[in-house]
């Protein structure tokens, strides 16, 4: 690697996070967050769109199953809080339910999708309260001080949770709790273990989006950061790991290789790879344990018939503490 010296306080998370990524002494890695671009959030809704990737068509039936009851355990003057809010999609199907809601605060760190829901929501809920906020959902945060004292449920849909290792799942459900507050609520989808040949293909599409998704990262670093990566040269490949209950999203070395990011320089051997994203999957019960250790009471859970997908509610019950 180059020896010239990079001032890492003088840039941006997405840099910093492919340098240290790639840098690495065993496995090069970078985290998964960064697969959402502009391009990467247009990938991704077509992949939704596939028949291989049955996680949102499930949570979607789940929720317009069940909106009703989910949305029954919220007093009137509630605040609905949503952690990666996105398009807010799937969050009009329990604002349609809901009686006498207070607002709505949309939580993402993309504030062209905060506009945009902003927008579409005006026009289809006009009476409804929204208060967008432009933050990361995994960092410490505080709601708006017009709503922080008004009953609140969190909304988390996606399996996004599956994204986060266990450790990182119960810290981030522990600083969602301190977020909500005591007796708050959290309504959550979580992507349920099952055979590989249902999950495996659900990352890695007969189509190719999954692999045009995950490359895109590649084409991301050329642009923003000066790199020189062939994305041809990389393969996609989507495994399960069977000790850590995880999907594993690889990118491939097709041949041995250099790559500059920044002034410095990368080597890969044939057949290396980048870790590009996890997606861990739960049973109920493990589900559960888990969030009790996060400070949560699991309450209720809803399913679809064949068991592939579940949507949590979780109690709050754990006094607010100091950040």
């Amino acid at each position: 690697m180059s020896a010239e010296p990079l001032d890492f306080n003088k840039l941006d998370a997405f840099a910093v996070d492919v340098l240290a990524g790639l840098g690495a002494p065993k496995q090069k890695s970078i985290p998964c967050h960064h697969l959402y671009d502009a391009r990467g959030n247009e990938l991704f809704e077509a992949i939704i769109e596939q028949p291989e990737y049955y996680l949102s068509r499930t949570e979607i039936g789940i929720l317009e199953a069940h909106a009703a009851d989910i949305v029954a355990g919220m007093p009137p003057g509630s605040v609905l809080v949503e952690f990666g809010s996105g398009s807010s999609w799937k969050t009009e199907i329990l604002l349609d339910a809901v009686v006498r809601l207070a607002a709505y605060v949309p939580i993402d760190v993309s504030a062209s999708a905060l506009a945009g829901a902003r927008h579409r929501l005006a026009a289809r809920f006009p009476g409804l309260r929204v208060e967008p906020l432009l933050s990361d959902f995994r960092h410490p945060l505080q709601l708006p001080a017009e709503v922080a004292t008004l009953p609140r449920t969190g909304f988390f849909p996606g399996s996004t949770i599956g994204n986060f290792s266990p450790d990182e799942a119960k810290k981030l459900l522990g600083s969602m709790a301190n977020v909500l507050g005591t007796g708050s609520r959290l309504i959550i989808g979580v992507d349920l273990l099952k055979s590989p040949k249902i999950m495996v293909p659900a990352y890695d599409d007969a189509a190719g989006f999954g692999a045009i998704f995950i490359r895109n990262l590649l084409m991301r670093a050329n642009r923003e950061l000066g790199a020189d990566f062939d994305p041809d040269a990389f393969y996609h490949e989507a495994r399960f790991n069977e000790v850590e209950n995880r999907i594993e999203v690889h990118l491939v070395s097709k041949r041995a290789q250099i790559a500059h990011v920044l002034g410095r320089s990368f080597a890969f051997q044939p057949g290396e790879t980048i870790h590009m994203q996890n997606s861990y999957k739960h049973t109920v019960k493990g589900f559960q344990a888990l969030t009790r250790e996060a400070g949560w009471t699991p309450h209720r859970v809803w399913t679809d018939n064949a068991g592939l997908f579940s949507v949590h509610e979780l109690i709050n019950r754990t006094p607010k503490t100091t950040v």
